[in-house]
């Protein structure tokens, strides 16, 4: 068996606490502290849930600097910015990860998808699997066989084996299948008029991308409502269909984290994780349970 690699997709977790969670929680300079709270439960519980020896927290740094911006200045632009308040608070879970031991994985350029996919490119070539927890269906297209991606707050976990029951595609057809269909959330346009259904139709006749636009005249001859629609549009919008895909593809060079390529959970910062503890005003369970996650003494709250 290869030995697990646990790779989080903060971002989400932080922002699932901050909708989720009320605004009641405040630092010791009055800025809500919500999601670091959530944020922080989430971690302690899979931590002592999974006491994870390889371990990696990717983080989105790239808002509007990504290299897809480059590519296409529109990509992510339906996004409103993060507001101060949540901004302050994703660098405190950042700091929390850093003080317990565990790796942050962050960059100005790559997304946190790119920074888990170079993450895990990197640690297969040393024996090691890919525990990808993240619900985010783009994640999907990395897994091979010896991987699987977890969905922590429902509890489900999936291989490669399983993404054809969830998304109707292969793992490897997941960059292609966005290219047809779109995503809205990305902001990528996909080609007009596929839906869903049609794309993993195509691609489980044609394989690839590639293979259908190569191909695109015999679409008209399938037994699909409106293929010489479908067929002209691919002929048309090619080159488009092929920037859609380079931007939903995973980057697997994003540049190597120093923990790289093992991710070996460090020794704790008790120092730093006390000063985080008395700023963020977390209460004694919290307390309890970082310095057990940590195996380190923290100091006693100071009283107010």
């Amino acid at each position: 068996m290869r030995a697990p690699l646990y790779l989080v997709d903060a971002s989400l977790y932080v922002f699932r606490a901050w909708h989720s969670l009320p605004n009641e929680f405040h630092d010791a300079d009055g800025w809500p502290t919500n999601a670091v709270h959530g944020f922080a439960r989430f971690l302690l519980e899979l931590v002592e849930r999974e006491r994870p020896r390889h371990i990696a927290i990717a983080f989105d740094e790239a808002l509007d600097s990504c290299f897809r911006n480059a590519l296409y200045p529109a990509y992510k632009a339906n996004r409103e910015p993060a507001p101060e308040e949540l901004r302050r608070q994703f660098a405190h879970c950042k700091a929390l990860c850093e003080a317990l031991g565990l790796a942050v994985l962050a960059h100005g350029e790559y997304e946190a998808d790119d920074l888990i996919g170079s993450a895990l490119h990197v640690a297969r070539a040393h024996g090691l699997r890919g525990v990808i927890v993240s619900a985010d269906k783009d994640l999907s297209q990395l897994l091979d066989e010896h991987d699987e991606q977890w969905d922590y707050a429902r509890n489900l976990r999936w291989t490669a084996a399983g993404v054809p029951a969830r998304h109707g595609v292969r793992a490897h057809q997941i960059a292609d299948y966005l290219a047809l269909t779109g995503d809205a959330i990305d902001n990528i346009p996909g080609v007009p008029g596929i839906g869903a259904k049609t794309a993993a139709v195509l691609l489980a006749h044609f394989g690839t991308l590639d293979a259908l636009l190569e191909r695109a005249d015999e679409v008209a001859f399938l037994r699909l409502r409106g293929a010489a629609g479908i067929a002209a549009r691919l002929k048309q919008h090619r080159e488009q269909a092929l920037l859609w895909r380079r931007l939903a593809t995973i980057a697997l060079d994003a540049p190597a984290h120093a923990a790289a390529p093992h991710f070996l959970r460090a020794a704790a910062d008790a120092e730093r994780l006390g000063a985080l503890c008395e700023a963020l005003r977390f209460g004694p369970l919290t307390r309890r349970r970082l310095q057990t996650a940590a195996a380190v003494d923290l100091p006693s709250p100071v009283a107010l």
